[in-house]
Formats: C-alpha cells, structure tokens, sequence
C-alpha cells in the first residue's frame, strides 16, 4: 500500500523496499525480546543461511542508518526470528523503540538478502510506513501462511489479462507473496501448459510485450488504487515501476516503425535515405557513401539488436526525434503513442 503524502526527503546513508501500513495486533514485541544495543555488530551478509547464522543473528546487525522527516536518527537491523529466520527491522537508533518490520526473511534464504532488502528500503521515499513489529514475528514461519498464490487483483482487475502483441505469453496483475504481507505485480504466464512457472515481470516488460503503454498503464493505476490502503497488501514496487516509466527517456517506437514503413510505401522514401538525413553514413570501398539502413533498422525494431535475439521495442527519446525531423521532417509527436 502507499501511503497518501510522502514525507520530506530525509539524509540516507545507503540504499527503499516496500511500504507497510501499522498494525494494531498482535501487540507489539517486548522489549526484552531485543538485543541490547551493546550487541550490535555490523553485518557480516556474506555467508549462505546455516545453523551457524541463528547464532550470528542473537546479535544486532547494522545495515543501514537514514535520518527521518522529523530529523531523527533510524537504524535499519537484521536480527533472528523464529527457526533462524531473519527480522529486517527499521527503528530508532537512540531509543532502540519504534520498531517496524520492514521484511521477515525464511532460513533458507541467502544471508546477504538482509542487505539487499536493506538497500531497496532506502531508496523508497515511502521508507518508515511499515507496521510495527509484534511478539508474533518472533514466534512465527514468515511463509507459514504464503503458500498459495491468489489467482489474480479483485474487482475489474479480476479477467484482465493481457497477451503480447505477436501472440505468446499472458500478462495479468496477481497478488503474490512478498516475506511478511503481499504484493500486487505484474506477472508473466507462458501460453503452453507446463512450458514454465508463471513468474513476475516490470510494468515496462509488459509494455514492451503489447507495444502499447494501454490498458497497462490503466490496470496499474487502478491496482494502485484499489490496495492503496490495505495493511496486507504493498504496491511499493509496482508504484515505483510506473514512476520510472513516466520519468524514462526510452519510449516505445511502434508509431515510428509504422510512419517510416508507411514513408517508404507511399512516397518512395527509401531506408538509407532516411538514414542519410540523420547524418548516419556509410562509405564503400570506392568512397561512395549511403545511409546506414541497419542503423535505422535497429531503432525502429525490425532487426534486433548486436547479441540480442528478436528486436527491441524502445527507442530513446531522442533518436525518435532525430528521424522524425531530420529523416521524415515531421514533428516527433507525430511519432509518439
């Protein structure tokens, strides 16, 4: 869920994961149950998960240290939770109170995800909304109750589902587990049975599968919508994928594609023309010199890229524009969905 008015930016030291709402119950954890900040240690996050690590997490590992919108200091911990799982903890660092639980991380898990999660969690201006944490994280499995994926978002997000422009995979919103509450993301879901396991794909790549930024970009804005305030449900990284979308300079080139081909058709315009006209020249063992068609290609996403298998859907803003005036003399938003 995301939170109706973001705090002022604060001081970060190292790197926002998601945003959690307060819970009220179970009550809070006591403060016996916590270390105390005489034990603190710095993270040692290279080793994989093992008995070993339980003991490691009886002590306080620092991760990461911000300053709040009210100008106090918070420290981020991974300590032992329940059968040496981990508790990824945001608190104050001269009260050690306030404690809210940014992720609860299953044994199995590599130590070293602490600190990703750390990491994430700074870079979200959300940062500081998750709930409190309870006596309940300190007893529980955090995947004891995420077994089962729901089958998809309520409401009109229910049959939304989305299929590549070329045929292929599925694309659909579906709540899916995310350590202590779950997520709304977009995931992919291969067309043959049994071809591979559904699994979560960015905002963009979807975009990039239906070359359009619609009815994406709607879906994911009436899921945001829809979970904003819902305490079990976080929508932090499905917000921060439409964030960066918009604020992108790498733009879809299916119009540019069809104006081009459509120059070519209908007023005899030809490829290396067009590449000419944007100053992308070739020259031939006798000096002659033409436009450098597999240039123009690339961008426009009829031949894929150096290494790559198929065509890429995007073109950055500014190559859009230099073939749209240079190369077509037309305005670029004549080629922009």
């Amino acid at each position: 869920m995301t939170p109706t008015a973001p705090p002022p930016s604060p001081v970060v030291r190292r790197t926002p994961v998601r945003p959690r709402a307060q819970a009220s119950s179970p009550p809070p954890a006591p403060a016996s149950a916590w270390p105390r900040s005489g034990s603190r240690t710095r993270a040692g996050l290279g080793a994989p998960a093992s008995p070993a690590r339980a003991t490691a997490r009886s002590k306080i590992d620092l991760l990461g240290l911000y300053t709040n919108a009210a100008g106090r200091t918070r420290e981020v911990i991974a300590c032992q939770g329940f059968d040496a799982s981990v508790l990824v903890v945001d608190r104050d660092a001269l009260t050690l109170g306030d404690r809210r639980l940014v992720a609860h991380l299953g044994a199995d898990e590599p130590a070293e995800n602490a600190a990703l999660v750390c990491d994430r969690y700074l870079q979200d201006t959300w940062r500081g909304r998750c709930r409190r944490v309870t006596s309940e994280d300190l007893t529980v499995d955090p995947h004891a109750h995420h077994d089962e994926v729901e089958p998809s978002v309520a409401g009109s997000l229910r049959a939304a589902a989305l299929q590549g422009r070329h045929g292929g995979d599925a694309y659909r919103l579906e709540l899916v587990p995310a350590q202590s509450l779950r997520e709304v993301r977009w995931r992919r879901r291969p067309r043959l049975r049994g071809a591979s396991a559904p699994r979560p794909v960015s905002l963009r790549e979807v975009i990039g599968a239906i070359e359009s930024y619609e009815p994406a970009c709607g879906l994911t804005l009436e899921a945001l919508a829809l979970y904003r305030a819902d305490e079990k449900v976080t929508v932090a990284v499905l917000h921060a994928e439409l964030r960066r979308l918009r604020e992108s300079p790498i733009v879809l080139n299916r119009k540019l594609r069809e104006t081009v081909l459509a120059a070519i058709d209908v007023h005899g315009l030809s490829m290396s023309e067009i590449a000419h006209r944007c100053g992308r020249v070739k020259r031939n063992s006798k000096g002659n010199t033409s436009g450098e068609t597999s240039w123009l290609a690339r961008r426009l996403g009829i031949v894929p890229e150096s290494g790559a298998d198929r065509p890429t859907p995007w073109v950055h803003s500014d190559v859009l524009a230099l073939i749209a005036r240079s190369g077509l003399g037309i305005s670029p938003r004549e080629v922009e969905l």
